[in-house]
């Protein structure tokens, strides 16, 4: 049984998953809402993490 690696999205990828702009999402990197990490100059996020975030978000909104 092997299990399946993080999935490391990209700004583009995140932006898509949370219908956000750009300046958005890097609002969310500053702000510490949305963990991410940098690979050289590449900005990526855990899948889990963007996961975690839209299930907060819809925890704090109801």
């Amino acid at each position: 049984m092997s299990i399946a690696p993080p999935t490391a999205l990209t700004v583009p990828e995140v932006m898509t998953a949370l219908r956000l702009s750009r300046s958005k999402v890097y609002d969310l990197i500053r702000s510490r809402a949305l963990p991410s990490f940098t690979i050289g100059r590449c900005r990526r996020f855990d899948s889990a993490d963007v996961a975690a975030y839209i299930r907060t978000q819809i925890e704090e909104n109801q």
